[in-house]
């Protein structure tokens, strides 16, 4: 018996395996991306009453209309973008699926996908599902452990072809907490128009911020709101990730494709998390402020103990994980 050349082409999820490891040994897990604090006493009650009020059955496939309202109307509060949830938005289970469906809705086998290197290692393996070839363009760190990491535009360019269909973007970056600026959204832009192709944004981390930094979403920059797909989660901003609810937001012709192919692959999202949603997107600005400064203090606290130790560990300027350089350990593992 054989599996299929596509599952040959990667491994079993290493943050996973790495959790498991945790578990059986008793270690504090510093592997897998989820806070150790309670979500918002707000939206764990509107899923409790929304279960109690029988919200229980199947929702629309592509999400229950408020849901469906609510995401747009943060996304235009926030993004400044008015957006038709009638025609422009699908609910998905967690930001994982609405990335495997736009995928697996949107690109033909054969076709390329680009995507930055280091990545949130679904990613690449979304691209292999989809019967496409992923081409990775490095994000270089900084010789400074507080400075920027960054891309080279001549190896951006490079790989760009005929081929290409479309271009992963994640802002702010897991892992390296990179914050991309609007002078590299305009550069990727420029690519996209050129070669004509689809931006594909992972945003779950738009409001965990820090030194000043401002996540622009990629639909916002000119020319781009026709070719981008935005992804987005509950998960990260209201501390739910284990309820997998999440959305797609694009223009109505790739909504409709990314729809039938998220019908066939679940369904639908649960129907009383999405309930829950409407109250989670409607929290006021004040919650992201302070969620933002929580994490800030426990980004500088872990950062400290880690350079403490020995490490070379690169300040984030948005999502929570933060990047380490252990080559100075070599000597030591030698001796």
């Amino acid at each position: 018996m054989r599996v299929s050349n596509k599952a040959a082409q990667f491994t079993e999820s290493v943050i996973r395996e790495m959790t498991r490891q945790a578990i059986r040994y008793h270690a504090v897990n510093l592997a897998q991306g989820f806070p150790d604090f309670s979500a918002p006493e707000s939206v764990k009650l509107a899923a409790q009453q929304a279960v109690a009020a029988d919200i229980n059955q199947y929702a629309i496939t592509w999400g229950a209309q408020d849901f469906r309202r609510a995401i747009a109307q943060k996304f235009q509060r926030w993004q400044e973008i008015e957006i038709d949830p009638e025609q422009e938005v699908t609910a998905c289970c967690g930001a994982t699926e609405a990335m495997i469906a736009t995928l697996l809705a949107l690109v033909d086998p054969g076709e390329e996908v680009i995507a930055f290197e280091p990545f949130y290692e679904n990613h690449g393996p979304d691209a292999i599902l989809s019967g496409a070839a992923p081409r990775y363009v490095t994000l270089h760190a900084p010789g400074d452990p507080d400075g920027e990491w960054s891309f080279d535009p001549v190896e951006l360019r490079a790989a760009f072809s005929r081929k290409t269909r479309a271009i992963i973007l994640n802002t702010p970056h897991n892992p390296t907490g990179k914050v991309f600026t609007r002078g590299e959204l305009e550069m990727i832009r420029d690519l996209c128009v050129e070669f004509d192709v689809v931006a594909i944004t992972d945003e779950i981390y738009e409001h965990i911020l820090y030194d000043g930094a401002r996540h622009i979403s990629v639909a916002t920059i000119e020319g781009m709101r026709e070719r981008t797909v935005t992804i987005n989660s509950l998960s990260k901003s209201y501390s739910v990730t284990g309820w997998r609810v999440g959305w797609a937001i694009a223009p109505a012709e790739l909504t409709s494709a990314i729809r039938k192919v998220h019908d066939f692959l679940t369904v639908g999202a649960a129907a009383p998390l999405q309930a829950a949603g409407v109250v989670a997107l409607k929290i006021p600005k004040k919650y992201y402020e302070q969620l933002a400064a929580d994490y800030a203090q426990r980004r500088n606290l872990l950062l400290g103990a880690l350079r403490e130790a020995g490490f070379k560990a690169y300040r984030p300027r948005g999502a929570y994980y933060i990047m380490t350089d252990i080559s100075s350990f070599a000597s030591t593992c030698d001796r």
